[in-house]
């Protein structure tokens, strides 16, 4: 089975406050970056911020990413890319296949703060991971808050993850293990998903794969604090996105929206949780991957040194930010043969 790869790492931070850490003020932004590009990328974020996303809306906020995603170079060609709707809730799906040949499967939550990210937005992500683990990959476009808010985006996963397990509709190509990988909200939704159908009696996923997860959505943890400005991602914008997804505050703690304080870890998929050093995200990816570990759940866990939330889509402007993909793509197929 997959081990802990970093013990020291792997045993996560304590998310209490009790020595007031979370009442310093946000640490300077002078820390080293993983490479020179994505320095330039922080640099010029840092100069000219833009408005917050409570400012923006999630209208204009998924406008932009549309721009962004038409501009941004295509990923590569993959042999077969097909549209379909999946489950008993017909959701959009967009299905990878790197050969008309039968593959094991990866159903891929994209982030996006529960609010924005679609199908177009890691069209390119997506293409990299078929290419690189050799699977295939299922995309789902699961239902966004604030018009759909908690727990409409776990009902989709949880049922996109139902429908692939049983094999899908005829002739869609794959068989075999069935993985789950979100980023950042979407490990949020892949981590639920996981929670959820082990304790509804499965089926449940060969293993999951989170990226930089939201974990806790009261955003307890120190990095939420040290963390909270100048390195992209903004804590009041991860607010935010809670916000818009859970509006009710005494629900944000809860298990079935924070997978950090479950009460019981047991009896989880096998997991991969990479996690940022400059994320505001990173500690709450941290202590979920420790708990994992704790109650006997198979993790692989790393810290990517020097880099920023996010680093799975930057790989367009940062060398370092596509080596990380890489590694994250490594562990993917790593960890598909000790689950087969």
């Amino acid at each position: 089975m997959v081990k802990v790869l970093d013990q020291e790492t792997a045993s996560g931070p304590d998310c209490s406050d009790q020595d007031g850490i979370l009442a310093r003020m946000a640490e300077p932004i002078d820390s080293s970056l993983a490479d020179a590009e994505l320095a330039a990328f922080i640099d010029a974020v840092r100069r000219d911020p833009g408005p917050p996303a409570r400012a923006v809306g999630a209208v204009d906020l998924r406008r932009a990413q549309r721009l962004r995603a038409e501009v941004r170079p295509p990923g590569p060609e993959i042999a077969h890319v097909e549209d379909l709707t999946v489950g008993s809730a017909a959701l959009g799906a967009r299905l990878y296949r790197p050969s008309a040949a039968f593959w094991p499967l990866v159903v891929f939550l994209h982030g996006g703060m529960w609010t924005i990210g679609d199908l177009e937005s890691h069209d390119r992500a997506c293409r990299r991971l078929a290419m690189r683990t050799g699977m295939a990959v299922l995309s789902v476009d699961f239902r966004r808050a604030p018009e759909h808010p908690w727990p409409a985006a776990v009902d989709d996963c949880v049922d996109a993850i139902r429908w692939a397990a049983g094999g899908g509709g005829s002739g869609v190509g794959f068989e075999g293990p069935t993985l789950v990988m979100g980023d950042s909200s979407g490990g949020n939704l892949a981590a639920l998903a996981c929670l959820r159908l082990r304790d509804e009696g499965g089926p449940l996923p060969a293993a999951q794969i989170l990226l930089y997860p939201n974990t806790d959505l009261t955003l307890s943890c120190p990095s939420a604090s040290t963390k909270a400005t100048g390195w992209g991602l903004t804590a009041d914008d991860v607010a935010w996105g809670a916000e818009q997804w859970v509006p009710d505050p005494s629900r944000r703690a809860a298990p079935g929206a924070s997978p950090l304080y479950a009460a019981d870890l047991r009896g989880l998929p096998p997991a991969v949780v990479v996690t940022a050093e400059h994320d505001p995200l990173r500690d709450e990816g941290d202590a979920y991957a420790a708990r994992l570990a704790e109650a006997g759940v198979p993790v692989r866990h790393r810290r990517e040194a020097g880099m920023v939330h996010g680093f799975l889509t930057l790989d367009t402007l940062s060398p370092a930010a596509a080596e990380a993909g890489e590694r994250v793509f490594a562990d993917v197929a790593d960890l598909l043969d000790h689950v087969r």
